[in-house]
């Protein structure tokens, strides 16, 4: 119904924010990424005027708006919520813990210690996160031989499935990236020198 809604910050709390679009007060319900990435500037008198992506859930006691201040953050959340068990609240809840990025490499490296920290979040649903996720990614990257060798686009040496150009890729796709999108995106980097954070954060600048 709504991609982005572009208007005035009317108000602002850890989990919600107001847009002001012409007259009219939108209330979204936001993570704490989000809510992070908002201008430090947050005049009454002058409010910022700010962009939102948005997802609409619409459930049987009433309807509930979603705001994320980045594509990337919204496409993490609607993987998430198709994850068995994992509603709104619960993608919410990671998504205020973890970056899209940190949440992205915590899957591709099954880390659920990092993502059972988020609130409401336990061992068993981290586990399932992780293992739904990294299915569905093996699936779009044509199994698990399309990791065993991945050219570099530095020499064209193979690397190995548990190098970081193989993680970052993993990582890229997770967010809904085609693994030769992910691949060009990491071009001419110095992966070699490069913390595996760092590599998917430049990677997702580029795409973006």
């Amino acid at each position: 119904m709504f991609y982005y809604l572009c208007g005035k910050l009317a108000l602002l709390k850890n989990d919600l924010a107001v847009i002001d679009v012409g007259g009219v007060g939108y209330k979204l319900t936001i993570s704490g990424t989000t809510y992070e990435a908002m201008p430090a500037n947050r005049s009454v008198k002058d409010p910022p005027t700010i962009k939102l992506f948005t997802y609409l859930a619409v459930r049987e006691d009433g309807m509930e708006l979603f705001g994320f201040a980045t594509e990337t953050e919204l496409a993490t959340f609607k993987l998430l919520i198709t994850v068995s068990g994992v509603g709104p609240k619960a993608a919410m809840a990671i998504l205020s813990h973890l970056t899209p990025e940190k949440f992205a490499l915590a899957v591709c490296t099954d880390d659920k210690k990092t993502i059972s920290k988020a609130n409401g979040i336990g061992p068993k649903t981290a586990a399932r996160v992780i293992l739904e996720l990294k299915d569905k990614l093996m699936k779009e990257a044509g199994g698990a031989d399309a990791f065993a060798s991945v050219a570099s686009p530095l020499s064209g040496t193979p690397v190995a499935k548990s190098g970081k150009l193989a993680e970052a890729t993993d990582a890229l796709m997770v967010l809904g990236y085609s693994r030769a999108e992910a691949m060009a995106a990491m071009k001419d980097m110095d992966i070699a020198n490069m913390e595996l954070e760092e590599i998917i954060r430049l990677s997702l600048k580029r795409l973006m």
